[in-house]
Formats: structure tokens, C-alpha cells, sequence
């Protein structure tokens, strides 16, 4: 995962380059927006089955670095890209300290609600939305308030359970996982780590049929442990790092021996972790674009 101490390494780094580098990784780099197209081709899934996902993640709403004008914005792109379905990849709340005001989950809700696809628009919970919420830490489980608001504003939250889809009757399964880094420690839990909300094997055991499944997974740290059950995971929560310097991303640590920091990836299952839209920790990025991710599966069968 993306750390603090990486993460102002990174930045130190880049200020040593000049003060032009680190203004731009502050006030230019983290308010543009780009479209990354992905054509995966997992063998699990059908190659006459075409599939256009469209990916938002990592919103971290606040002013001023993600304001709700910014979010329209994110969600007029998105819907302009006709996909079938849209994904939410959690972190919906503000991950940076440095804020002119905290945008209330029923705003910033309010407005993502306005996304449309045919097969609808899915979603599923990250850290930062855990985080933040006193209650459910308190507690030890769910729903948090973002989970609560998207709901409320029609987007259906996924937390260790699945959905089967139908395009052209044909099926698939979207699974969303719950997030892995939850809760922070507590002494009732008797640990000294942070414990996640996660159940893979209960997940997958909620799909019935051999429909290909698309695993939605906010942290990609998960991936060396998904079966090759599923065609696809895709994630966010790392940002690329924030700072990637020649395609590295110094500020993400490897996991089970992978650095799953951006881009795809093939393992058991392909997976594709998107570099996402806000900031976490610092408002600065650099080499890694805010992104809306477009993914196409399948290929549209030749006409005779």
C-alpha cells in the first residue's frame, strides 16, 4: 500500500529537482483528467462476449482539491464513454488533511448518482471510508456513512457479496470484495494490526454457475490470492503512487512479491489497478494523471 513516509520520500525527492517540478506535481498535475483504455484478453473469459466496464475511483471528495464541479465533471466523462457497466472502486471520502472543507457523503453521493449504464453502476467500499467513520470503527463493522449515502442515492454496495448481469443473454458475476484494511487496531480485537472486512473464499462461494466473474477489490494487495476462478480483478487505492518516476512507483511497497502499484497485470487472473482520481496523505501528483479507466473485454464478433 501507499505509505506516508514513501510517499514524502518521493516528494522530497522532486523538490530537489526544483520548485517548478514540485508546483506542477501541486497545482497542475492533480487537476487533470485522462481516459486509460485497457483491452484485456483473461482466457476465462469468452472472446465473442464484449464487455465495456468504466472505472472511478479513489474520488476523495473535498474542496478545493475535489470539489463537487470537479466530480460532475468525472461523472459527465464517464457517462460520455457509453460503457455497459461502471464500477466505483471505493475512497469516496477526503484522504488529505490539507482542506478548505470535508464535502458531506450525501453531496458528493448526490452527485455520482447522476452516472448511467445499461447493466447499472456498482460499488464497493475502501480503507478511507472505514477510516474515517468513528462509529463503525467503534463498532467493529458496517455500513459505513458512505456506504449509507450511495445507497441512498440508488447505487447498489458490495461488501463479500455478488451480482449476476446479463448483456445479450449472456451472464457474468460481479463480486465485490469488503475492504482489506478496514479497521484500525483495537484492544478488544487483541491484535496490533489493522483487520480487514474481507472474504474471498465466502465471496466466490456466492457465485452458482460458471458464469466468468470480475472481482471489484479497492486494495489490489488481494490479487496473489485470487483463484483462477476469476477472469478479473480490478482495484485502485495506491494512485499510482502519486509519484512514479520512469514507470516505478516508489511510494507503493510490493506485496506477496509484487508491486501491484498501476497498470495490468496477469496472475492467476488478469488485473488492472487504476491510478484513480484524488489524492491521499498529500495533495500532490506527479507522472500519474488522474484517471477514468475504460476496459473492454471480448471483441465484437466478425460480420459475415
Amino acid at each position: 500500500m501507499i505509505t506516508r513516509r514513501h510517499l514524502i520520500r518521493s516528494i522530497g525527492g522532486l523538490s530537489a529537482l526544483g520548485v517548478s517540478t514540485a508546483a506542477y506535481g501541486v497545482g497542475i498535475e492533480p487537476l487533470r483528467l485522462r481516459v486509460t483504455r485497457y483491452h484485456p484478453t483473461p482466457r476465462q473469459w469468452p472472446a465473442d462476449f464484449p464487455l465495456k466496464i468504466a472505472i472511478v475511483t479513489d474520488i476523495h471528495a473535498c474542496d478545493p482539491w475535489m470539489s463537487l464541479e470537479r466530480i460532475e465533471g468525472i461523472v459527465d466523462r464517464t457517462n460520455a464513454l457509453n460503457a455497459d457497466v461502471i464500477v466505483l472502486l471505493g475512497d469516496y471520502v477526503a484522504g488529505v488533511h490539507q482542506v478548505t472543507r470535508i464535502i458531506p457523503s450525501s453531496e458528493w453521493a448526490r452527485v455520482l448518482a447522476g452516472l448511467k449504464a445499461p447493466l447499472g453502476v456498482h460499488a464497493v467500499m475502501g480503507n478511507h471510508d472505514y477510516w474515517v467513520d468513528r462509529a463503525v470503527q467503534q463498532a467493529g463493522h458496517g455500513p459505513t456513512a458512505a456506504h449509507r449515502a450511495l445507497e441512498a442515492a440508488g447505487i447498489p454496495v458490495y461488501e463479500n457479496d455478488v451480482v449476476r448481469l446479463t448483456k445479450d443473454g449472456r451472464s457474468f458475476w460481479l463480486a465485490g470484495l469488503g475492504d482489506q484494511l478496514a479497521y484500525y487496531p483495537a484492544k478488544r480485537y487483541g491484535r496490533a494490526h489493522r483487520l480487514g472486512a474481507d472474504d474471498l473464499a465466502g465471496t466466490l462461494a456466492k457465485v452458482t454457475d460458471d458464469a466468468p466473474v470480475i472481482l471489484l477489490a479497492h486494495e489490489p494487495n488481494i490479487a496473489p490470492l485470487v483463484p483462477a476462478r476469476v477472469a478479473l480483478q480490478l482495484s485502485g487505492h495506491t494512485h499510482g503512487g502519486q509519484v512514479r518516476l520512469f514507470g516505478w512507483s516508489p511510494a507503493v511497497s510490493p506485496q506477496h512479491g509484487v508491486r501491484l502499484a498501476y497498470g495490468h497485470f496477469r496472475l492467476k487472473c488478469d488485473v488492472i489497478v487504476s491510478g484513480g482520481l484524488g489524492c491521499s496523505i498529500m495533495p500532490v501528483r506527479v507522472g500519474v494523471p488522474p484517471e477514468i479507466v475504460e476496459v473492454t473485454l471480448g471483441r465484437t464478433p466478425a460480420v459475415a
